[in-house]
């Protein structure tokens, strides 16, 4: 077997493999390689010695048994025996779920977590969206401080996990994306910088260093992070990779590095005849992310879409701290702008940046699918102080609303697990650090950070504390009784309607068109020959829709009599319908 290396700084490098030591040899074909042969199976134990210093992981380790700091193992991705003819599901018509495999089951296991599925497929969901799941310290964590690119974190189940994760998901229909970080590493258990310029001062990010895109070097930290990319498509046959803060990849070469990896995903994807597909996190507000790469843009197929967010919840709840500002003052209007324009900034000022922010979107090229939509996310819900859901504050009435603007909107939905029953478990920070001083750190900035803005400091649960995580599994017992079961129904109607209804599956942005009143506080869009009108007031709503001939309820979260000849609608507070033409 073929051990390699790059490690451009050392003198001298060995193989430590099952309590022998190999001397490893310069590459004479690429710099700063270094390579062995030596014979070893599956499970097999390894690391690198770099002049006379300590046994490190593998950087490229495919399995760390013992988690980050300990000793690598060899992973043969061919014992594994998939089974099935999977395909692959395109993202245009996709149903995404925001999954943590740590908190969807109290167990937090791959194994667990694919016992789960079958709720899944009943609801209607295309893909579910994993949460990072490299090798991070302890066992519990949200997975954005992980490192070990290539691995898979062990508690959750190893690689073996992941594949019979993925492989009972695909048997069920459903897709799986996966979110990688690559704007930053976690500090514990990483040793790139002992190897190699993995990252540079040149730039700087919250997180410290950035990763070396840029700089000397950088032409192997683009082909590590390149080939771990397509590790996970290639190995572990996911279908999708979601891409954490692409905004914080400092990277000022010509051809960036979002560029060169949607050119590997799509050649990817030409020779497997899967479609896979990139999902940026972006707060740019540029359509070049997703602009084909023919066209000036950086190919990547969707991005989330915040500015969507941020305006639904301030409808929703009224708040209008931090960024919620800029929507705050008409939200209900801000709302209608992302229906139809996708950004709320795509060029306006921003107070909360104190500068003008976002490009337009070019409605008549852009298909709608390659902008998703959510009220609720990981980042939206646990980066709050006591990590509270909307079903915390909000009646179910208003949480139908919510999931009737998501689902049967232009956009791409994505659910945030737990949402589709009004879940009453948060969602919290929570962490796991073996390192004392690491842990404590976190623990008093997480409450320093929320003092600041009024807090109490021991009103913030306590990260490190296996209570937090607890608190936020999902409780399986809630989707069977009131009101969840009602809520967890009107999710299912509305997916279906979504599948069914070709309308509602229309890429063309431009032909959304939009009606509200900030002070009634409805709002009513038209898509196709189906209309949604949603109340989020807590008065009767009177909507003009228009004399264009009959209409029958699809669907309604309260008894509604559809238009009469006057195309008036009379919907009750705090509801919504859906309503399509009468049938000839």
């Amino acid at each position: 077997m073929l051990f390699e290396v790059w490690a451009p700084q050392a003198d001298r490098v060995a193989l430590r493999l099952g309590g022998e030591t190999h001397a490893m040899e310069r590459d004479p074909g690429r710099d700063g390689w270094w390579t062995a042969e030596a014979e070893a199976d599956d499970g097999d134990r390894y690391g690198f010695v770099l002049d006379d210093g300590h046994v490190l992981p593998d950087p490229r380790s495919r399995r760390q048994p013992e988690g980050p700091d300990g000793l690598s193992a060899v992973v043969d991705h061919n014992t594994f025996a998939w089974t099935g003819g999977w395909r692959g599901r395109p993202l245009p018509g996709a149903v995404l779920y925001e999954l943590h495999i740590g908190t969807y089951t109290p167990e937090g296991t791959f194994d667990a977590a694919a016992r789960r599925l079958g709720h899944l497929a009943e609801l209607g969901i295309t893909h579910v969206e994993l949460m990072p799941v490299c090798p991070f310290p302890g066992t519990h964590g949200w997975g954005y401080e992980g490192v070990s690119l290539w691995a898979v974190h062990e508690p959750y189940g190893g690689p073996e996990g992941l594949k019979r994760f993925v492989d009972t998901a695909h048997g069920l229909g459903i897709g799986v994306v996966l979110d990688v970080v690559h704007n930053h590493l976690g500090p514990s258990g990483n040793y790139l910088p002992l190897f190699g310029p993995y990252f540079t001062d040149t730039h700087h990010t919250p997180w410290g260093s950035a990763v070396n895109l840029d700089a000397p070097g950088s032409d192997e930290v683009r082909t590590y992070l390149l080939d771990s990319a397509l590790a996970w498509l290639r190995d572990y046959r996911i279908d999708g990779l979601r891409l954490d803060a692409v905004h914080a990849l400092a990277d000022t070469r010509a051809l960036t590095f979002l560029e060169e990896l949607s050119t590997a995903v799509d050649s990817l994807a030409a020779e497997t005849g899967r479609p896979l597909f990139l999902i940026a996190e972006s707060d740019l507000c540029d359509p070049r992310t997703t602009t084909p790469r023919e066209a000036g843009g950086l190919g990547l197929h969707a991005q989330w879409n915040d500015d969507f967010h941020h305006a639904l919840h301030t409808t929703l709840t009224g708040e209008s701290q931090g960024y919620y500002a800029d929507f705050a003052r008409a939200p209900i209007d801000a709302l209608a702008k992302t229906l139809t324009h996708v950004f709320f900034h795509d060029g306006t000022y921003s107070t909360f940046r104190g500068r003008t922010h976002g490009r337009p979107v070019d409605r008549t090229k852009t298909p709608a699918h390659r902008f998703l939509a959510y009220s609720q996310t990981h980042d939206q819900v646990g980066n709050r102080a006591l990590g509270d859901r909307l079903s915390a504050t909000l009646s179910p009435g208003l949480l139908a609303c919510a999931a009737t603007l998501v689902l049967t909107g232009p956009f791409t939905p994505m659910l945030f697990m737990g949402e589709e029953w009004a879940a009453r478990t948060p969602w919290q920070f929570f962490t796991d650090h073996t390192d004392p001083e690491l842990a404590q750190a976190v623990r008093a900035g997480r409450r320093r950070e929320f003092a600041a803005h009024g807090w109490a400091e021991e009103d913030i649960p306590d990260p490190q504390d296996p209570r937090t995580r607890e608190r936020s599994c999902l409780d399986w017992s809630e989707p069977a009784v009131a009101p969840h079961a009602r809520i967890l129904a009107w999710y299912r109607e509305l997916i279906t309607l979504r599948r069914e209804r070709p309308d509602l599956a229309d890429p063309d942005l431009a032909a959304v068109k939009v009606a509200y009143d900030e002070a009634a506080r409805w709002v009513a869009y038209r898509r196709g020959d189906v209309r949604v009108a949603v109340n989020l007031s807590k008065e009767p709503a009177t909507i003009a829709l228009g004399r264009n001939g009959r209409s029958v309820v699809l669907a309604a979260w309260e008894p509604v009599t559809p238009p009469g000849p006057d195309g008036q609608l009379r919907l009750p507070p705090e509801s919504c319908v859906v309503l399509g033409p009468a049938s000839v």
